[in-house]
């Protein structure tokens, strides 16, 4: 054992130092969340990224990154510990705790017993900011934890010390001689929720006032609303006092507002022809005033405009690469969803040669909303609900 400000760490320990410009950053950034308990939820987690991943990337795995997206991962946070980290061909969990009794990991059963969640490993990780300092003490797999024990109480499985492994070498040791050796257990997956169900969870669990939204409803239930990014997004913003859509149809009528640049969006005027739009037959040239996106794909510059059509209700999608004499690949795809992430006749364009741009257009009632994806997926993409 080694000893470090009075604090006695086991050999195999992985300790690194927090450095106080972490601290005070992490601090402004984890400030969004709605009630004090998600915050430091929120802080702790941030905390373990900050100082374990650039570690992870310099040491053991260049390529590895989070999981998931800022935006979701801090809705993530809002309700639930532990921080998804994907490297060559593996997914970890970082599960924090600022506890000085380090006799037990439990981690949350959305970590386990989600389909689209589970890892391969979970690492136990100390965050002492007093100290400045962030341990890993042991890790175990998707399978140990599920054989572990049950807490019916918090909703956690659970695995003492000296049934983790100790020392995080051991993984990386264990990743390069046997690459392919099962580390998860089988997953049933959970029954979906209808729309109807999941906006009343939302109103019901969005409510701050409910500190334990994970706790408040049958796992079954939390869980089927968790898994859909769409609707954890929503269910966060509600919350927070946030917008849950993107208000399309607004911004375009009274102008753009910050949320709108942070997102991304601009406003841009074009002219349409007339025989672009379903219902017109002559040449006429229309001028219109849309929303334009830029996107990276494939290292490449790419623009998504949403663009208002003649008919009341209309609307057109349009992909296109933004250097010039750039055309888009063959299997690119520009696709529209439903909220709740369901198809619908004629909801994707996919290039089956090089063609200039990509494009939709559909039909939507007054406050109906959609969300777009593109394949192959953007950098930094995140799925957002847009409101028309």
């Amino acid at each position: 054992m080694i000893t470090t400000n009075s604090t006695i760490f086991n050999a195999t320990d992985l300790v690194l130092e927090i450095d106080q410009a972490t601290i005070e950053r992490v601090w402004l950034l984890s400030q969004t969340a709605s009630n004090p308990s998600s915050r430091w939820q929120n802080y702790l987690n941030q905390v373990a990224l900050a100082v374990f991943l650039p570690w992870l990337q310099a040491e053991e795995d260049a390529t590895a990154k989070t999981q998931w997206q800022q935006e979701q991962q801090n809705a993530v946070w809002e309700v639930v510990n532990g921080t998804a980290i994907a490297i060559n061909n593996a997914n970890l969990v970082l599960i924090p705790s600022e506890a000085d009794d380090l006799e037990e990991l439990r981690v949350p059963q959305e970590w386990i017993d989600l389909p689209n969640w589970k890892a391969d490993y979970y690492l136990a990780v100390q965050v002492n900011v007093d100290d400045a300092y962030v341990r890993v003490w042991g890790y175990a797999t998707h399978q140990q934890l599920k054989q572990g024990s049950f807490n019916h109480s918090d909703r956690t499985y659970s695995l003492t010390d000296e049934e983790l492994i100790g020392d995080l070498n051991a993984l990386w040791v264990a990743r390069a001689l046997c690459p392919n050796e099962a580390t998860q257990a089988v997953i049933e997956p959970l029954k979906e929720l209808s729309p109807v169900q999941a906006n009343n969870l939302i109103e019901r669990l969005g409510n701050p006032a409910q500190l334990l939204p994970r706790l408040a409803v049958p796992f079954a239930t939390w869980g089927a609303l968790l898994q859909n990014p769409s609707w954890c997004r929503r269910l966060v913003a509600t919350r927070r006092g946030l917008p849950t859509t993107t208000p399309i149809l607004h911004w375009l009528k009274q102008g753009l507002s910050d949320l709108s640049t942070e997102f991304g969006w601009r406003q841009i005027e074009v002219t349409l022809r007339a025989e672009g739009a379903k219902a017109a037959t002559s040449d006429a040239v229309i001028p219109a005033v849309g929303l334009a996106k830029k996107l990276a794909i494939a290292n490449q510059p790419y623009e998504l405009k949403i663009l208002p059509l003649p008919e009341v209700g209309a609307w057109r999608f349009e992909l296109c690469c933004l250097t010039p004499g750039c055309m888009i690949p063959a299997g690119f795809k520009l696709k529209l969803l439903t909220c709740e992430l369901q198809d619908f006749d004629g909801n994707e364009d996919q290039a089956t040669e090089a063609v200039a741009q990509l494009a939709l257009e559909v039909d939507l009632d007054p406050g109906e909303s959609l969300l777009w994806q593109v394949e192959p997926t953007p950098d930094n993409y995140q799925q957002e609900i847009l409101q028309f």
